[in-house]
């Protein structure tokens, strides 16, 4: 029940995150891998069955825990809940239980209702997490850091979506080619002005913004070739991907 066991959950089930916070300081590592567990452990939890009451007990097992940190209350032990207990303050738990009730739909295979609908999945899930772990750092604005995550959010949602339709999903409102390329656009717009906003993100969070280096190449492939979407194309090479984090976490320009 140590940060260490948290990063070796994240390094198995979440590679890329696990590269960008083995890029920031040590002791934002001991903040993100704890986010970053519980994430995992919660996106995966409506996947590990088949039937819709275990899945909806499983999120509700989290939101329970969170509501023991929120109120003071002594903590479920479990890998994940003792040290992201030690991570953040209360208010960010009781924030972070947005992200959980979010997961519902993953239970279920009813489509988006609209566009605002998948935007609030979206940010309620990438933007909550990102937002969380920003302000666990350090002070930043909300509206910058919720941008950069859609952006995020998004990049890994199209990256997902063959394996979401592969099991029963229908994860987006239109997919066809034009669809996909406005939907990118959207994504690389809100990247832009989050990133013309650098100044609004303290130099104490910005390595929490290390897990958005992805966004853009994986955004703009999606806008230049939307059949990459369906043919699970999209991503950089490994030796690609490692090199932009680096510079990335040299220059301090996410």
């Amino acid at each position: 029940m140590t940060v260490a066991a948290c990063a070796a959950l994240v390094e198995r089930g979440d590679p890329d995150r696990f590269l960008a916070t083995m890029a920031a300081p040590p002791a934002a590592r001991a903040v993100l891998f704890p986010l970053y567990a519980f994430n995992l452990e919660v996106a995966r939890a409506p996947w590990l069955t088949q039937e819709s009451i275990i899945a909806e007990m499983r999120l509700q097992w989290w939101r329970d825990a969170l509501e023991e940190i929120a109120s003071g209350q002594p903590v479920r032990r479990h890998e994940v809940t003792t040290p992201l207990a030690e991570a953040i303050d209360a208010q960010t738990a009781r924030k972070l239980d947005e992200t959980v009730a979010a997961r519902r739909w993953d239970i279920y295979k009813n489509p988006f209702e609209d566009a605002a609908n998948f935007e609030a999945y979206l940010d309620q899930t990438a933007g909550t997490l990102l937002w969380a772990a920003v302000t666990s750092l350090g002070p930043a604005q909300e509206r910058t850091i919720r941008d950069l995550a859609y952006a995020q959010g998004l990049a890994n949602w199209l990256r997902a979506i063959p394996e979401l339709e592969a099991r029963g999903r229908i994860p987006l409102l239109d997919g066809t080619a034009k669809g996909v390329r406005s939907l990118a656009g959207t994504g690389l717009e809100r990247l832009g002005r989050a990133r013309a906003d650098r100044s609004a993100v303290s130099p104490m969070a910005r390595p929490a913004l290390l897990a958005a280096w992805e966004a853009g190449p994986i955004l703009r492939q999606a806008r230049a070739d939307p059949s990459a979407v369906a043919e699970g194309r999209l991503g950089q090479s490994p030796a690609r991907k490692r090199l932009s984090l680096i510079a990335r976490a040299t220059t301090g320009r996410w």
